[in-house]
């Protein structure tokens, strides 16, 4: 029998689920993540130890979804760039048009274990050890401090505000 905290990370199968959920749904998957000396991203375009990401089908090339990475090649400015993100620095993955998404915590080395690790522009997420796992917590695009490669403008939930859900009966 596995013990409970020697168990894999769900953050990879969640990222590849939301991506797949957002490819199904014609929206398009960006990630948000944090970009230090570990992340393989074009510097010119990190704001605030930040970068977020268009990860979608037409951005990108030989895109791994991998357990302990994130690999693609892409264009930034016209010329391609080979990407390699640790799925740990994830802090966000989320659809452009609607904000739907999901952010989660982060690791940061070197930081005291009972204080919890805080992105830049997001709140923190309880993880595993606060006996709150898995509480999924909605985050809009608005909401992050940096501009995806591309485009001039970050994206916005149409109607400026906050998506709801709707009852069809």
């Amino acid at each position: 029998m596995m013990n409970p905290l020697d168990a894999t990370s769900t953050r990879p199968y969640l990222i590849r689920a939301l991506y797949e959920w957002c490819t199904d749904n014609g929206l398009t998957p960006y990630v948000a993540v944090l970009a230090d000396e570990s992340v393989q991203v074009p510097r010119e375009y990190v704001k605030n130890g930040e970068i977020v990401l268009n990860i979608s089908f037409d951005a990108t090339s030989a895109l791994k979804l991998g357990n302990d990475f994130i690999e693609f090649k892409a264009r930034f400015g016209g010329i391609a760039r080979e990407i390699m993100i640790p799925v740990g620095r994830v802090i966000a993955i989320y659809a452009r048009e609607n904000g739907q998404g999901m952010a989660f915590p982060v690791a940061v080395p070197n930081a005291p274990a009972d204080e919890p690790a805080k992105a830049p522009g997001l709140s923190p997420v309880p993880d595993a050890a606060s006996g709150d796992a898995g509480r999924v917590v909605p985050i809009a695009p608005a909401e992050l401090a940096t501009t995806p490669a591309g485009d001039d403008e970050p994206p916005r939930p149409p109607g400026g505000g906050r998506p709801s859900l709707k009852r069809v009966k």
